[in-house]
């Protein structure tokens, strides 16, 4: 487009002194008109070449985009763009300090963009609301009209040594004009129904932002802390390894003990460490999914505080129809649906005002001034102003259908917004459902495997012990160890799935409003 600008620029400069003095410049000229444009293809050498090979722009091309290094292209490599190099500055936080999971969502809150991207869709929302109701009032605008007009008219005869009657003509026209639509069947009011009901949504939906912010971070913090409770055990089972394993060498320097022995504990050993690196490996990247959830930069580094395991209370009964009830009405999500519809409902009837006249009053103040010269006679000037205000009614009488049409739109879209609505409340008694059902089978986990380690435990050291006594064989020892590793970590994965159960429960029945330590009750 560029490209064929200039060129017909040029064209058209070339050609202006031809078209003055000789006709045949206007057919050339006409011709230009048709053929210079042609040029526009020569944007493609803006495009790559062909499908298979790489693009590499041009100096041209790229001095209008971004900086770049012809050096620094090579293969299907793209030009770097400096702006993007920029990182914003991390925010300031004390990292000395310990975090606990209310401290750690305020800072999402104030960090994690989803909170502020739902800020603004509220406040677009709010503005078009506003929008709508400045539609009520009349529309007051400033109009200035200016022209100026020469003519030139050859004389038949020389007349005051003049051959051409030269005539030019000026004038200026401010007017203040007022526009105000007074009715129209209620056309206005269904918009701004629609508008504030759409406004409405997005406030729900912005506190519904917050409220998964919440539950992000809550989640994201015992995942993170499953996975280090995860490493710590394996640190604790190499270091109980590590002990059976000097238990080993005492006793094969004693000369009871085999190398065959030696060769297992070392095994195990082995396999240990290799489990430490894995959890090690699970724990920092945990720690990475819980900085995007609060919004910070992964290069963070905060001290989360941990979990202790305590008891838990016992699993619970089902969910009552009255709770369950009670959650639909105030989860968000149903709200800005039930919201939706009445939006949509509001646009039919603004649909249907569309049929009906509308009447509008029209008013406007005007002051004109007109100067009229001939060459050789004295000028003339004229100066007036006028006022005037009409009142008109405007009935749509055929328009090939396009209302019909449009009512007709709008009607699929309430029913759209009702079978939208309908979904979401299956979904959400399903999630209930299912969050409660977690949770209950979180907490008989938990409760089991707090049997399991106690068992474990006093099995782990009988064996051990007989083994330093020489009463024991080292593969009593070797299983143990790993079932009470296994134990421990069924423990102290079930109290952390309970934890978070609770909070999910809490988050599916909309009650997750604010920060908290704990969303289940200690037993």
């Amino acid at each position: 487009m560029k490209c064929s600008a200039i060129c017909f620029a040029k064209g058209l400069r070339g050609l202006q002194a031809a078209t003055a003095t000789n006709p045949i410049g206007w057919v050339a000229l006409a011709l230009a008109c048709i053929v210079l444009p042609g040029c526009a293809t020569d944007a493609l050498e803006r495009a790559p070449t062909t499908a298979n090979a790489p693009w590499q722009p041009t100096t041209r091309v790229l001095a209008e985009a971004v900086e770049f290094s012809p050096s620094e292209l090579s293969g299907f490599a793209v030009p770097s763009v400096p702006a993007l190099a920029q990182v914003e500055p991390s925010p300031v936080i004390d990292t000395s300090k310990v975090f606990q999971l209310p401290e750690l969502i305020d800072i999402a809150q104030r960090e994690n963009p989803q909170t502020r991207q739902a800020w603004n869709r509220a406040r677009q929302a709010a503005l078009a609301t506003g929008m709508v109701e400045a539609t009520f009032l009349p529309m007051l605008s400033v109009n200035v009209i200016g022209g100026y007009q020469r003519t030139s008219q050859p004389l038949p005869l020389q007349v005051g040594g003049y051959r051409n009657l030269d005539t030019n003509i000026n004038g200026t026209v401010p007017a203040l004009a007022l526009g105000w639509l007074l009715f129209d069947f209620g056309q206005r009011e269904a918009l701004l129904e629609e508008a504030s009901q759409i406004s409405f949504a997005a406030n729900v939906l912005f506190n519904a932002a917050h409220q998964k912010v919440i539950r992000d971070v809550t989640n994201q913090f015992y995942h993170y802390n499953t996975a280090r409770m995860r490493a710590k055990l394996a640190r604790e089972t190499l270091t109980n390894q590590r002990k059976v394993e000097r238990a080993v060498r005492e006793k094969l320097k004693a000369g009871v003990a085999t190398s065959i022995e030696l060769a297992l504990v070392q095994q195990a050993v082995a396999q240990a460490k290799l489990q430490l690196v894995n959890s090690e490996g699970i724990e920092r990247d945990t720690y990475l999914a819980l900085m995007s959830a609060l919004g910070l930069p992964p290069t963070t580094k905060l001290n989360i505080a941990e979990i202790p395991i305590r008891t838990l209370p016992a699993a619970t009964d089902s969910i009552t129809t009255q709770r369950m009830q009670q959650a639909l009405a105030q989860r968000p999500d149903l709200v800005a649906a039930y919201a939706s519809v009445k939006a949509a409902q509001a646009s039919v009837k603004a649909a249907e005002a569309e049929f009906l006249p509308k009447v509008y009053l029209g008013a406007v103040a005007a002051n004109s001034r007109i100067s009229f010269d001939v060459r050789g006679l004295p000028g003339l000037s004229q100066t007036s102003t006028s006022s005037g205000v009409l009142l008109g009614i405007t009935m749509p009488i055929f328009d090939g259908g396009l209302r019909r049409a449009r009512l007709r739109e709008a009607e699929i879209q309430v029913e759209q917004a009702k079978q939208t609505l309908q979904t979401q409340k299956r979904d959400a008694i399903q999630e209930m459902v299912a969050a409660e059902t977690v949770l209950r089978s979180t907490l008989q986990s938990f409760e089991a495997a707090t049997t399991l380690v106690s068992a474990a435990q006093t099995t782990y050291d009988a064996a051990f012990d007989a083994y330093r006594n020489g009463v024991g064989t080292l593969t009593t020892v070797t299983e143990a160890t790993t079932n009470l590793l296994d134990a421990r970590q069924a423990r102290a994965d079930a109290h952390n799935a309970a934890m978070a159960a609770a909070a999910n429960l809490a988050f599916v029945m909309g009650r997750m409003t604010a920060p908290r330590s704990s969303w289940l009750t200690p037993g």
